[in-house]
């Protein structure tokens, strides 16, 4: 993006243009199939809302979209292909490939299909409730809900009807007539054998059968209702899980068996009603006995409520005990040279495990990816461009303290190639919870990783129990629970969620603000350290009369010493007074001050002095709901309503005689714009601060420049106050001051939401030590200044120190949108890299993004991003200094846009065609059968993809 080249304001109107390059972060929302290739090593995640999304290595990832608006049910890897094959619940058939393109791979969907029955057949007979993707990679088996077997050939779907399995082949003469069958619940492939298939139904009656001789060579009948099943490796036995929570073991490829034949039976959990074994695999080991994994199967009276996998190995017998609903799960093998399991990899609801099976004790190995951004609901974020090395190393090495009990093996799922370039810079996306915690984390690539986690909690006295230990159970506890995960939704306090955070990525001193009022002020520290945390409070109202409180009590501080680990430790608390939430806040680590605003008031506090250096009250007497806090909005609706009909009843005259001028005065106004009516100064929160800002500007005279402080309201009133700060070498000894400079009154009483001030050249003030690290140009203090107030309506620019209107940007009065976010972005040119200009980035309540120029302030470019219904996603936006921005999709992901052409972030990989070479083939031996056709067409594929042929399109094959 080249502001200077962009069109006027009307082009862009007539042309929307959409944002560069979206990609998202964090854990899929509602998770609902799993699938991997151990071929491609390749991992696959299905949502309930029809994504499909790819991941490898890290820095390899894909995504894909389904058109119908219907949840993926399974996902399957075709073997020894770069093809995948998901369900809907809508009973489709899709097909996808990993195409390669200019030396990139790109996820395409090729082909979907639906199976057709008979005329008149019920809709039982075709809905597919199990799919095997056949080992030859050339065939997929479909088991339906009326108990037939549709074989279809892949990836052109076409269906063999001379070779479909029906239900009447398979059942024997003694099973007619007794039970029906029900559906089709699992397909398995003899693991030694591809020609024969195991085929189980929900009743529990399981038939091997041949496909090249097209006929059952073995009933194997269950007595309960069969849940999953599984063929061991050397082929000779099944295992079979059940709705009772057992598990059998049945010889395979013998004669047809009895009921009472298992050559093993077992219950794991007791003999108490148990919920079902969902699922059941056995892997075996190369000099010890095999391992045993298996969901579900708790006792139902006492743990029916338990997510479990249980993991049983020689004498070890573990119950991994998740905080959400199990998905799917499937083991890691170590490689050819070592055939032993490495990774248990579990997808539950709200994050993804993976197990290191090699090291004793089993431990978690972290997630590079796919991380539970969600662990705690995310309250608040904030984003800090181009961390300087030291600071990054720092923060690295206190988290890495806190990852000692992850698992030192690497990440085990290892496909793909990234070709993404190294980022130019590190930089830090930092999220506030609602259980008290700040989570920091690497934003510089494609894959945001977890660098360390600070939790605020320690400083005050919760209902926590701090020598809880969640990750062990009891030692001799049955059945053997071990908690795993991160996912906890659970808040021991509301009044600890973060709402604000400021980090100083030159100084190391963070700011961070909460729901009951506090603001605590932390720095970096290498070593542990022992201390207490005084609180300074702040009464926010005055002395007011008339005004009490209703909401939530303050947090109790911890009057005794706190022992803090190494990383961000707490050395001074501000306690607003009422304890309401911290709407604004901002941070001058070069003068030592902290500023904040709730919506009673701000306050500045010098934290080098732990002085209170100015306090100042919003309110007026309307703004009695900004004193009943959150836990009183019940009630505060109820009389906002009364307060609206009394409003109207009283207008209602005044509405009449006025209503003939407005309509002339309507019809004065330029056709693209309405009008706008100001709002009343009853309306409630008026006194709510939105946005506070530091500048070293002119406000008495235009010859000398001073320290100030600025806040902007929900009424639409800017407050200015110039600072007295002392010389350095008397900093400590004598106090910062603060006086009355400026107060702004906006014509329409909009929010003020943004409050920027250019220098003499234009261009917004550096960040405090900016200048001092030579990061950026000293400001230009011989030119006049000037102030950009960003409301919600408009943007308005003031002459400084004069305070006269200059200039101003209607947005309201154009399309209706309000201002909902924004920010000051620099835009570097992608030519040349000594060229850049500065621009306001604004979200709008539309879902709409807008470039914005200065000082001019005109429109640049408008961008739909973010559904206009999407309200939590445009609250949640934050952009970044270089003109990229985040936002929430849906609680556990973040979606990354860019506005700029320089920084870009977006996966570069590629996934190339396993090459399968003469052993594998033979121990894959192609099924009697197969097409030479259809292997033709296998092949026109394969050289479409490694040779990036564009002209190859489905109807090819």
């Amino acid at each position: 993006l080249r502001i200077t080249n962009s069109p006027p304001h009307d082009s862009i109107k007539s042309k929307t243009r959409f944002l560069c390059n979206p990609m998202e972060h964090g854990f899929p929302h509602q998770p609902s199939a799993l699938g991997y290739s151990p071929s491609l090593q390749l991992l696959a995640i299905g949502t309930r809302s029809g994504a499909i999304k790819l991941y490898g290595a890290p820095g390899v990832e894909f995504m894909g979209l389904h058109d119908e608006n219907a949840a993926v049910t399974q996902v399957h890897f075709l073997p020894h292909q770069v093809e995948l094959v998901t369900l809907l619940d809508d009973n489709s058939l899709h097909m996808w490939t990993l195409k390669a393109h200019k030396g990139l791979s790109e996820l395409l969907e090729i082909g979907r299909f639906t199976l057709t029955g008979p005329p008149g057949a019920p809709p039982s007979v075709t809905r597919v409730t199990a799919v095997l993707a056949h080992s030859s990679g050339e065939l997929l088996l479909l088991g339906t809900e009326g108990g037939h077997v549709f074989i279809v050939e892949v990836p052109g779907f076409r269906e063999l009807e001379e070779r479909n399995i029906k239900v009447c082949l398979l059942v024997p003469d003694d099973y007619i007539g007794r039970r029906n069958l029900e559906h089709v619940e699992t397909l398995q492939e003899n693991p030694v054998d591809p020609n024969q298939v195991v085929i189980g139904y929900g009743r529990g009656l399981m038939v091997i059968w041949n496909l090249e001789k097209q006929q059952a060579i073995q009933h194997i009948p269950a007595t309960q209702q069969l849940e999953s099943m599984w063929w061991t490796e050397d082929g000779g036995h099944l295992l079979s899980s059940h709705s009772d929570g057992s598990y059998c073991r049945w010889m395979a490829g013998g004669e047809d068996m009895n009921e009472e034949e298992e050559e093993k039976s077992d219950i794991p959990y007791g003999h108490f009603p148990c919920k079902a074994i969902s699922k059941i695999i056995q892997l075996p080991t190369e000099k010890g006995p095999p391992f045993l994994l298996f969901s579900g199967g708790m006792p139902r009276a006492s743990y029916g409520d338990r997510h479990c996998i249980t993991v049983i190995h020689s004498k070890t017998h573990v119950a991994l005990d998740f905080t959400s609903r199990i998905i799917d799960f499937f083991a890691i093998r170590g490689g050819p040279q070592h055939t032993d399991p490495s990774a248990l990899v579990v997808l539950v609801e709200e994050e993804l495990v993976v197990i290191d099976l090699q090291t004793e004790g089993w431990p978690v190995i972290q997630t590079p990816y796919l991380v539970p951004l969600h662990s705690s609901a995310i309250t608040c974020s904030h984003h800090v461009s181009a961390i300087p090395l030291k600071l990054w190393e720092r923060v690295l090495a206190a988290g890495d303290l806190q990852s000692k009990h992850y698992s030192k093996e690497p990440w085990p799922i290892t496909g793909g190639q990234n070709l993404a370039p190294d980022p130019p810079q590190r930089d830090l996306l930092l999220t506030g919870h609602e259980d008290g915690t700040v989570r920091f984390w690497d934003a510089s690539g494609v894959c945001l990783c977890p660098m360390y986690k600070l939790s605020t909690s320690g400083v005050f006295h919760t209902d926590a129990d701090p020598n809880d230990n969640m990750n062990q159970g009891t030692e001799g506890e049955w059945p053997p629970f071990r908690k795993v995960g991160c996912f906890d939704p659970y808040s021991d306090d509301p009044r600890l969620g973060v709402q604000k955070i400021h980090l100083c990525k030159y100084s190391g001193y963070l700011a961070v603000a909460g729901t009951a009022g506090q603001i605590l002020m932390l720095e970096l520290n290498d070593e542990a350290a022992e201390h207490t945390v005084e609180a300074k409070v702040v009464d926010l109202l005055q002395g007011q009369e008339g005004f009490r409180w209703k909401g939530h009590t303050q947090l109790d501080v911890r009057e005794e010493p706190v022992l803090f680990p190494p990383g961000f430790q707490p050395f001074t608390l501000v306690q607003c007074q009422p304890p309401a939430v911290v709407t604004a806040l901002t941070l001058h680590s070069e003068w030592k001050l902290v500023a904040f605003g709730t919506s009673h008031g701000f306050g500045l506090y010098d934290y080098q002095q732990w002085n209170n250096v100015l306090v100042k009250c919003t309110l007026n007497p309307s703004d009695q709901l900004a004193m009943e806090g959150p836990l009183s909005r019940v009630k505060s609706i109820k009389k906002s309503l009364r307060q609206s009909f009394r409003r109207i009843r009283r207008s209602r005259l005044q509405d009449a005689n006025a209503r003939l001028e407005a309509e002339l005065a309507e019809m004065e106004l330029a056709p693209v714009q309405r009008k706008i009516e100001a709002r009343s100064s009853d309306d409630s929160f008026t006194g709510l601060v939105r946005t506070i800002y530091f500048a070293d500007t002119f406000l008495s005279d235009s010859s000398h420049n001073t320290p100030s402080l600025w806040a902007g309201t929900n009424g639409g009133c800017v407050f200015a106050y110039m600072l007295r700060l002392p010389a350095a070498e008397r900093r400590t000894d004598e106090l910062v001051t603060a006086q009355p400079a400026k107060e702004i009154q906006l014509m329409h009483r909009a929010p003020v939401v943004g409050i920027v001030v250019l220098d003499g050249h234009g261009a917004p003030l550096p960040e405090p030590l900016e200048v001092a690290h030579d990061l950026a140009r000293s400001p230009d203090m011989q030119g006049s200044h000037h102030l950009v107030v960003i409301s919600e309506e408009q943007f308005k620019v003031f002459t400084l120190p004069k305070v006269s209107a200059k200039m101003k940007l209607k947005l309201t009065a154009v399309d209706g949108s309000r201002v909902r976010r924004v920010g000051v972005a620099w835009f570097g040119s992608s030519r040349s890299e000594d060229y850049g200009e500065s621009g306001l980035v604004v979200l709008t309540n539309q879902g709409d993004v807008h470039v914005v120029s200065l000082p001019t302030v005109k429109m640049q470019v408008h961008y739909p991003c973010v559904r206009r219904e999407d309200v939590s996603g445009i609250a949640s936006c934050v952009f970044t200094k270089h003109g990229q921005g985040f936002y929430l999709i849906s609680p556990s992901e973040f979606e990354r846009f860019s506005l700029s052409a320089r920084y870009l972030v977006e996966p570069r990989c590629l996934v190339e065609v396993p090459f399968r070479t003469g052993s594998a083939t033979q121990r894959r031996p192609q099924p009697d059968g197969v097409s030479s056709a259809h292997s033709a067409a296998r092949r026109v594929m394969e050289h479409a993809l490694l040779n990036d042929e564009s002209e190859y399109r489905e109807t090819e094959l």
